[in-house]
């Protein structure tokens, strides 16, 4: 519904006319002259009649919105479709229309709304520019009726409010995929897919004990050494992805460039994991608010969550990481991470690979997005030295490190350090 905003309705150019009123009315009395009199009555009740002709009865409108497409990531253009509907008993009258919305996409866009009878609709379209990631507000709309004498103004606003989720940009990744094995003193575990339906087959070395009917020949023959299947794996394979959302390891301001860079390449991650039939956990500060960590994620949800991510305290991230030990230890898959270098212990990351899986890491360097240089410091240099060996495959990122660069290095040798 559309209320008042501002209690006085006398423009500037209505205000003047009535001080001028006041003053020859006054001067034409003491003076004695009847015509500076008239002139001053009429200059007063100007700005008084125009008033009290305005009408200043709110207009009972309702408000939809639709937002084209629906799915929209940041850089993307959409279409907002704004219906609205006269529900009094009144006849409106014709207002110029303004659409409040976040800076972040673009300038307010401005209309007129035409006269609208009793039940009568309107439909408004307008285009927005969806430069930032995040959730943006659109409205309330300002309506702004004025006199043909530019006297009088109502100014009223229909208290209706809408939202544009826009999701991180994706990358597309290649053909690049995460290792079917970890690496370190354990030795390699190959995983493979089963032929049959979406069950997973994990085969390993055979260890005394084992059932001989579990034994996997073709393995065997290929790998010239007894192997076994693994039965007692999930269905289907699983992966956490890692947000490091701790405002002390990126660069600075309110839209961090290295944080920015760190949700696009998860969501562009998650994007190829979903699509090779992974069951996704987001492992974030809101979702750990939220009571989703073990929540089966899908591609779709993930960039939902990370369209709403920001960054947080130090203390924040340390109770994630102790929530995702719980979470690799459970799921016992790949965990992809995109972290900063600085404050937060590489330990304690290292410590979520499990034997027998993957986990990989884009470490990044905050001084560089800050310098925007190509140059890596040591500090990240170090961490990466943890994770590797650690078993991870771990690279520094840099302002000039493209997503999809990183993706293909990663899942190729995991040590090169990605330069422009």
């Amino acid at each position: 519904m559309a209320r008042s905003r501002r209690p006085h309705t006398l423009t500037t150019r209505g205000r003047a006319m009535f001080a001028c009123g006041v003053v020859l009315l006054l001067a034409g009395i003491l003076l004695g002259f009847r015509d500076i009199t008239r002139i001053g009555v009429l200059l007063l009740l100007l700005p008084i009649v125009a008033r009290l002709v305005a009408r200043s009865r709110s207009p009972r409108l309702a408000v939809d919105r639709a937002i084209t497409p629906t799915n929209v990531q940041a850089g993307e253009s959409a279409e907002v479709s704004v219906e609205f509907t006269n529900v009094g008993e009144r006849s409106t009258t014709l207002y110029s229309a303004e659409e409040q919305v976040s800076p972040a996409l673009g300038e307010s866009p401005r209309f007129l709304l035409p006269r609208l009878r009793p039940q009568h609709r309107r439909r408004i379209t307008y285009s927005v520019t969806c430069q930032r990631r995040g959730r943006h507000h659109l409205g309330p709309v300002a309506l702004r009726q004025e006199d043909p004498f530019g006297l009088t103004r109502i100014e009223l606003t229909v208290r209706s409010l809408g939202e544009i989720v826009v999701r991180p940009h994706v990358e597309p990744l290649g053909q690049g995929q995460p290792a079917g094995a970890g690496f370190g003193i354990e030795g390699e575990t190959p995983q493979m897919m089963a032929l049959h339906g979406e069950d997973d087959v994990s085969i390993r070395n055979y260890r005394d004990g084992d059932d001989l009917r579990k034994v996997h020949w073709p393995a065997t023959a290929h790998r010239g050494e007894l192997m076994v299947r693994q039965e007692d794996r999930p269905a289907r394979r699983s992966a956490v992805l890692l947000l490091d959302s701790r405002a002390s390891g990126h660069s600075p301001g309110d839209y961090s460039a290295s944080f920015e860079w760190a949700v696009s390449a998860l969501a562009s991650v998650a994007v190829r994991l979903s699509g090779m039939g992974y069951v996704l956990h987001l492992a974030t500060r809101e979702s750990l608010e939220a009571g989703r960590l073990d929540v089966d994620l899908g591609s779709e949800e993930v960039l939902d969550e990370l369209a709403r991510v920001e960054p947080g305290s130090d203390s924040d991230h340390e109770r994630l990481m102790h929530a995702v030990q719980e979470l690799a230890e459970r799921t016992g898959g790949i965990v992809a991470a995109t972290t900063g270098a600085g404050g937060m212990g590489m330990t304690d990351l290292a410590t979520l690979r499990r034997p027998g899986t993957t986990a990989q890491a884009l470490i990044v360097d905050r001084d560089s997005f800050i310098a925007g240089s190509a140059d890596v410091g040591p500090s990240t240099l170090a961490h990466q030295t943890v994770l590797h060996q650690a078993g991870w495959r771990a690279i520094p990122i840099t302002a000039h490190t493209e997503i999809a660069h990183a993706w293909a290095v990663l899942t190729a040798t995991g040590r090169a350090i990605v330069r422009s």
